[in-house]
């Protein structure tokens, strides 16, 4: 007899602030299927907010050097939110899925922020395609140095605006990767190329920096506007 699948409904149960270093809130969100750790660079409720997430390693820094809390910091200063996310258990794509939109979840149905963009690097690249097919609430997701495999949502991303952007020089995965994507990515869709940079994207981090957070708050704003 074939084992049918139990389908388990995950449950965010309580966040818990541990503490307050910069204004940044070290929190602990406790689920049902266990805790995941958290940052959350505040701002205003109503306003917009990103959620970021690691590779297969998980993580709360992101890659280039602590891309996350930088960006995080400047999107705070214009009035963005950011809540980055270490998962319950790196490496499994639905699970990192799941903790992904209870973050989204968190950020707007417990804090009050508005548009929700997402941002993944590596494994993550496909975790926050994945999550942003899935979620009404997600608005824009941005995928850096990504691998293919659990990307098969990526046409699903539509229309909800997508970035993916690659390395040439990428030693782990080719930036063939991110152009197999864009290609089975609906509009509306960009693809950066940044060449010579490999795929912790630090040789080319001031640039990347740059077109990251140009393009999320074009993108808010234009989902905030609506």
């Amino acid at each position: 007899m074939a084992r049918q699948r139990q389908e388990k409904e995950f449950v965010l149960e309580e966040v818990i602030l541990e503490n307050t270093i910069d204004g940044v809130e070290e929190l602990t969100m406790r689920t049902n299927a266990g805790l995941i750790t958290a940052r959350l660079h505040a701002v205003a409720p109503g306003a917009a907010a990103v959620v970021w997430v690691g590779g297969a390693g998980g993580g709360l820094d992101g890659p280039a050097w602590g891309m996350y809390p930088r960006l995080a910091g400047q999107l705070a200063a214009l009035g963005i939110a950011s809540l980055r996310l270490h998962y319950r258990q790196p490496n499994f794509l639905e699970e990192c899925v799941v903790d992904t939109l209870l973050g989204v979840q968190y950020l707007t149905q417990q804090r009050g922020y508005g548009a929700v963009a997402l941002v993944g690097h590596s494994f993550g690249g496909a975790v926050v395609i994945s999550a942003g097919a899935l979620s009404s609430e997600v608005t824009a997701v941005v995928a850096m140095s990504s691998q293919t495999y659990g990307t098969d949502l990526a046409p699903r991303v539509s229309p909800r605006p997508l970035l993916v952007l690659h390395g040439t020089a990428d030693e782990i995965l080719p930036a063939a990767c991110s152009e197999n994507i864009y290609q089975r990515a609906q509009q509306p869709k960009q693809l950066l190329l940044y060449p010579g940079c490999r795929h912790g994207l630090d040789e080319c981090r001031d640039q990347v920096d740059a077109d990251v957070v140009r393009w999320l708050t074009q993108q808010l704003a234009t989902a905030g506007s609506k």
